[in-house]
């Protein structure tokens, strides 16, 4: 055993707290697997008196989190409290002074990880971030290091707890968007301002620092093409069960045909129930891999919450750690692909359409000749309904979101078609 490590720690949230009791509680095994003792150095808290879920020596706890990070006894900083600022300057504080740092912001590495990973490799220091991404699940580490060296084609997952939870309520129980949303924050699951999540900026975050690792590509939250779940309806919800699919909000990072760009987005999209994504319910997250050599791999587990988000923070440590102890370094950001991240409008998916149209002969051959006017072929038709009442649902082959978009708004545009009652996007390889 060498001298014992000190860690500085922000932030003692939800999952600082969860840190501080793992730290505690597994202090001789920590020991063991590093070859050193991990000792806390101090805890940088925005309100010293306040209440929290773990006890902790008061003497640990400062406000000068500036102060801390700078200290010449400490030789990790676990960044917790999130946002950009003052996350990022401390962050970048910490590794002037020498230190390494384990982070689970994800929001500040999909909008500046340029800036930070810069300041890791100048200053000589390692920078591991696990737990910025689906919580509990090893995800990041395998693709940076354990897939290093295959190609990965594509990144499919539902890496946001709380959109999961209301499309599975929904789902499940019929109910509207807005008594899932209740019944989430009733839980836990959503916060009392769910914006970041039902809106798509959390997920978009991940889908970023994700896609930049498989394809060695610096990529941003800007990048990211993002839609929400607030529009999606019961009854979206219902027809999709009805012809055998789920919702789900996705995050898909995927290589073009000629791998000369890729494509990051997140919005829902109706998956087969026979998709192993579909099986994956309330609050839990599961990602989806498939590389050249190494084919189809499913990632799945709790993909936040304090003790699960503690859990691969710790994992981090312990990897920065021996690392210290070695006098090495682990991986740093690997951008030499440069791909172009390339428009929405250019990435390839399937579009399932309603439209409220007049039931009377011709109809469908006159929207049948909208999809062959922009180059998109119809995989399957039904009518719903007759009469006044009649409903042509289509769902399309594979076409450029553009084609299909493009289409979409010729249908408005026809006087035969009252209303494109409903537009969701379908992802999976499986046929209806």
């Amino acid at each position: 055993m060498t001298k014992p490590l000190k860690i500085a720690l922000l932030g003692c949230g939800v999952v600082g707290s969860q840190v501080v009791r793992l730290l505690r509680e597994q202090e001789n095994d920590l020991a063991a697997r590093v070859g050193a003792p991990l000792e806390l150095a101090g805890v940088a808290v925005r309100k010293i008196g306040r209440k929290r879920d773990t006890e902790i020596d008061p003497e640990l706890l400062t406000t000068d989190a500036e102060s801390l990070v700078t200290r010449d006894d400490v030789d990790i900083v676990v960044e917790v409290i999130g946002g950009i600022e003052p996350a990022r300057s401390l962050i970048l504080s910490a590794m002037a002074s020498g230190k390494s740092v384990v982070t689970a912001n994800k929001a500040l590495l999909a909008e500046d990880g340029a800036t930070i990973h810069r300041a890791a490799r100048e200053n000589n220091a390692d920078l591991y971030f696990e737990a910025s991404v689906a919580g509990a699940i090893p995800l990041l580490r395998p693709l940076r290091e354990s897939m290093a060296g295959d190609r990965v084609q594509r990144v499919l997952g539902i890496v946001n707890g709380t959109t999961n939870y209301i499309l599975d309520k929904m789902d499940s129980t019929g109910a509207s968007f807005t008594d899932a949303l209740e019944e989430a924050q009733a839980l836990g699951y959503a916060e009392a301002d769910p914006t970041a999540d039902v809106e798509g900026f959390d997920a978009a975050a991940k889908a970023a620092i994700l896609a930049g690792i498989a394809f060695h590509t610096r990529v941003t939250a800007a990048d990211v093409y993002r839609e929400g779940i607030t529009e999606i309806t019961a009854a979206d919800v219902a027809s999709a069960k009805a012809m055998g699919y789920v919702i789900k909000l996705l995050a898909i990072c995927a290589r073009s045909d000629d791998g000369g760009s890729v494509g990051v987005r997140v919005h829902p999209a109706m998956i087969p129930r026979s998709h192993p994504l579909a099986g994956v319910r309330e609050a839990y997250n599961a990602v989806f891999v498939e590389a050249e050599s190494a084919g189809r791999l499913m990632f799945y587990g709790a993909g936040a919450g304090g003790a699960p988000t503690a859990s691969a923070v710790l994992g981090d440590i312990v990897a920065v750690a021996r690392n210290r102890i070695a006098n090495t370094r682990g991986p740093e950001e690997s951008t030499y692909a440069d791909l172009r991240v390339h428009p929405m409008g250019d990435s390839v998916t399937r579009c399932h359409v309603s439209l409220d149209v007049a039931d009377k002969p011709g109809v469908l051959a006159r929207v049948a000749e909208i999809f062959a006017k922009h180059d998109v072929s119809i995989q399957t038709v039904r009518q719903e309904g007759r009469g006044d009442d009649a409903q042509l649902v289509i769902v399309s082959h594979r076409a450029t979101d553009a084609a299909l978009q493009a289409t979409i708004g010729s249908l408005r545009e026809m006087d035969i078609v009252r209303a494109v009652a409903g537009v969701m996007r379908v992802e999976g390889d499986e046929a209806p």
